[in-house]
């Protein structure tokens, strides 16, 4: 029998399930992937009864990132994603996609970069790393956070342009789009690269240069098309989306989430409570920024400051409001020593309870069960210790309700499960698939 195929049972002190309230001295047994029981260890039924029980004191499901960039480059700039060879982005994933795993985070959502194509070599055995669901390249509008405006633009709209056919290769993970066709057919070169959903950017940003967070992209034509044709492939739209105009016509135009949500007020709130929109915040990334100033653009650098408070008060509000929250980084440098790498996750987590005000096990729920809920329907069963769920688990020797902040050490995630296959533990290297099965 394969090992993947024999029946495995874990006892627990603590089982938190990711939605619903923890339990005490639980068990669960996986078989196959999945979990095939959880629920009190005197209730284990006769059929798992011979299997000997491992202990773990604290079992809770793999964390989500649900807002990612892996790249493949260290300083995550234009000049940076051109001048870097996608073979050597593929190669720098390799690395990241492990850290990430290894912080305890066995899934994350792409919004723009080869992840896609990287991640095939965690799916074939190559290389260790979390479940993948990507969106190929983030669609923007020239002029917008998509354009490298330090360029000229015959030449960025020559590899960007949708209209110039398949995008260059060396600036993937963004690409422009003007008007209803354009941005039809950049939602079908995603789809065509294999994207679980689609990303699309709303207003103006944070890190790039030369465009204002508050002002808002697309126009209501263009929004409307890319969400409906994303979803003729049953696919959902992420929308990067800071500023209150650009907020409203994303929610209007049917996106399932907003990504950053820096201005969001009390209308913003409201419309998203009333159509179940969710909320990316990526907090990281700005307290990332804020502690590392001098190391950015002059003009990010202004705009960080700018935005840092707005945007803790919005996702205050977000929380009080109601409005469902999952839980994303934006991190994005294969540099480990980066202010911004990869294997930095579950630093969010911390960020959910001390700077937006939520209760640790709601900030765990952010992170694990509304994870896969950001992808629509193509959400896996994924992000709760659950009977016929993917059994991605996590274990722990304390309780991280009572100390939110063992979630952001990695070296306090002690166990890692994906797929029931071990690939983290105690005085354990850390192991390719091949090794794991």
């Amino acid at each position: 029998m394969r090992s993947e195929d024999q029946a495995l049972r874990i006892h627990t002190q603590l089982l938190i399930p990711g939605r619903g309230p923890p339990i005490a001295n639980a068990a669960v047994v996986i078989q196959a992937g999945r979990f095939l029981y959880v629920g009190k260890q005197q209730a284990v039924p006769g059929a798992f009864q011979d299997i000997q029980p491992q202990f773990v004191p604290v079992l809770m499901p793999g964390m989500w990132d649900c807002h990612t960039h892996f790249a493949g480059v260290t300083q995550v700039t234009f000049a940076d994603m051109i001048a870097t060879h996608p073979a050597t982005c593929g190669a720098n994933n390799a690395r990241s996609f492990s850290d990430t795993l290894m912080a305890g985070f066995t899934s994350v959502r792409d919004c723009g970069s080869f992840a896609i194509e990287s991640a095939k070599a965690i799916e074939d055995g190559s290389i260790l790393g979390p479940h993948v669901y990507g969106a190929g390249a983030a669609i923007g509008q020239t002029g917008g956070s998509c354009d490298a405006l330090d360029l000229p633009a015959d030449w960025v709209y020559g590899r960007q342009g949708v209209s110039q056919g398949v995008p260059f290769p060396g600036i993937n993970a963004l690409v422009i789009a003007d008007g209803v066709d354009e941005c039809r057919r950049a939602v079908r070169l995603q789809i065509r690269r294999g994207a679980a959903c689609i990303k699309i950017i709303a207003t103006g940003g944070v890190m790039s240069d030369g465009d204002d967070p508050k002002y808002r992209q697309f126009c209501d034509e263009e929004l409307k098309t890319l969400v409906e044709e994303a979803s003729l492939a049953g696919r959902v739209v992420a929308a990067h989306a800071h500023g209150k105009p650009g907020i409203i016509a994303a929610v209007k135009a049917g996106c399932a989430t907003i990504e950053h949500g820096t201005f969001i007020d009390e209308e913003c709130a409201q419309l998203m409570r009333k159509k179940g929109t969710m909320l990316v915040a990526t907090r990281l990334v700005i307290e990332n920024g804020l502690k590392n100033l001098s190391k950015l653009r002059p003009a990010t650098r202004v705009k960080m400051q700018r935005v840092d408070r707005a945007h803790m008060e919005a996702y205050r509000l977000a929380v009080r409001s109601g409005v469902k929250i999952a839980l994303g980084t934006d991190l994005a440098s294969s540099d480990p020593s980066h202010f911004n790498a990869h294997g930095k996750n579950g630093q969010e987590v911390v960020l959910a309870v001390t700077c937006a005000g939520m209760a640790p096990l709601a900030a765990i729920e952010a992170a694990t069960a509304n994870g896969p809920e950001t992808l629509g329907s193509q959400a896996p069963r994924s992000g709760q210790i659950a009977v016929g769920y993917d059994a991605d688990m996590l274990g722990l020797d304390e309780n991280p309700i009572e100390n939110i902040h063992l979630l952001a050490d990695p070296e306090q995630i002690r166990y890692i499960w994906k797929l029931g296959q071990l690939v983290k533990a105690p005085g354990r290297a850390k192991l390719s698939r091949y090794q794991v099965y």
